[in-house]
């Protein structure tokens, strides 16, 4: 275990299983792609421990309050670490630097709330784990009328890694 990981457990929290994706639901993409010395994160809603997706459910100002969202946030930005780590092959120790967040909200009509406020959860989160220098990342914070499953939020992310280790002859 990588001390990315060790920080996350000892701030009581976890990485989730992989994805468990509802019946009838069809996922033709990858939840996250090394390309380079880059991974690109799609798009990932809250997740329980099991890979479930969690509620709350909902817009935002409606069904979910802020508060509620900005938690949201932040499990959505465990999900992506826990695709992201699949996709390094099992540990996190490789990422050298969060380059962009891209936070989704999903409001109700009139919303007057700031997404930025929401996405707080997780840029704040990824700063506690990795760190002022490798955690600090450019993000957008929208808010919009539909998300896959009513999530109130989905998180996005780019990441720079280090090459992968050569095998030792």
């Amino acid at each position: 275990m990588s001390s990315i990981e060790d920080r996350i457990q000892s701030l009581g929290l976890y990485l989730p299983e992989e994805t468990k994706v509802p019946a009838g639901v069809t996922i033709d993409f990858a939840w996250a792609r090394v390309y380079g010395d880059r991974v690109f994160a799609s798009g990932h809603g809250p997740q329980a421990p099991d890979g479930s997706v969690i509620g709350p459910f909902g817009r935002v100002g409606v069904e979910v309050t802020a508060e509620q969202a900005g938690e949201a946030a932040k499990l959505a930005t465990l999900s992506v670490l826990a695709s992201v780590r699949r996709a390094l092959g099992g540990s996190l120790g490789r990422v050298e630097a969060v380059l962009r967040v891209e936070g989704f909200v999903l409001v109700g009509d009139g919303f007057e709330g700031s997404t930025t406020a929401v996405i707080n959860g997780c840029s704040r989160l990824l700063l506690e784990v990795f760190g002022e220098e490798k955690g600090r990342h450019a993000r957008t914070a929208m808010g919009i009328k539909a998300t896959p499953l009513s999530c109130p939020v989905v998180i996005a992310a780019e990441f720079v890694v280090r090459p992968e280790e050569p095998e030792p002859v």
